[in-house]
């Protein structure tokens, strides 16, 4: 029988920054476990901690005190090198700013992280790539720029190439900032999406009513976890989605009457 462990487990954890003579406490003893199929958002104003959270969920940073174990590797104490090689085996990342090259189609941009592969394996990294775009409904897309797509359809390029090393973890931070309601809730829809096949999400986000897509919420406050509790009358995107398309209908003799 195979042993279960948890996709993210945090332990006491503590970030401090020296600024001169002035020391900054990030975090102040972070507990935090993740189990596998989650959908968590970690809320909480700026300056509460949950950048530095994720940063360090994301391996982009180490702890100054504690214990990091992300799908059973132990990550404080790494070196740069093997941190930079785990973020590109276990983990995706989804930016608020899309993170795209600007004159690289669609399926250049998703096969990037795969050309920085050290393992050795042998991949057909364009039909990876092709894939990964279709996975997210861009298989029309593939030789796009990112002039030529919409913001949402430019964060679904981001998706697919946080997708395409077939990460253990997708992190994202504030991945729906930039769009607007309607692109808001067609991502988080994706995310969901996502989600129900197995793949385990966090997001970082201050917005509750994204937060109210997870399955669960994570308050930061001063560098501590002050709430963690389930969703309660979850939101379904495709729902919301539905319900836009219909609300659109119903305009639409008024916008006619309009248009004459």
């Amino acid at each position: 029988m195979t042993e279960h462990k948890p996709v993210i487990e945090i332990s006491k954890v503590k970030k401090v920054y020296t600024m001169g003579t002035t020391k900054v406490f990030a975090l102040r003893g972070v507990d935090l476990t993740v189990e596998p199929g989650e959908m968590i958002a970690i809320m909480g104003t700026s300056g509460s901690g949950k950048s530095t959270l994720m940063n360090i969920l994301g391996c982009l940073d180490v702890p100054s005190d504690g214990s990091y174990v992300l799908d059973g590797t132990r990550v404080d104490g790494l070196s740069k090198n093997a941190l930079a090689d785990l973020r590109n085996q276990k983990l995706g990342f989804v930016f608020q700013g899309f993170n795209l090259l600007a004159r690289t189609s669609a399926i250049d941009n998703v096969e990037l992280p795969l050309l920085y592969d050290r393992t050795g394996r042998k991949m057909d990294t364009r039909a990876m790539a092709a894939d990964a775009l279709r996975r997210v409904g861009l298989g029309e897309r593939l030789d796009h720029q990112p002039s030529e797509l919409s913001g949402g359809q430019q964060q679904r390029v981001a998706i697919a190439r946080a997708l395409v090393t077939q990460p253990t973890l997708l992190l994202a931070d504030e991945p729906t900032g930039n769009l607007d309601s309607r692109m808001t809730v067609e991502v988080m829809a994706l995310f969901q999406e996502l989600n129900e096949q197995g793949i385990t999400v966090v997001l970082v986000t201050h917005e509750p009513e994204v937060a109210q897509y997870a399955k669960r919420v994570v308050e930061v406050r001063d560098g501590r976890v002050v709430r963690d509790h389930f969703v309660e009358g979850r939101r379904r995107a495709a729902d919301d989605l539905a319900a836009m398309e219909i609300a659109s209908l119903d305009e639409l003799p008024e916008l006619l009457e309009e248009a004459a």
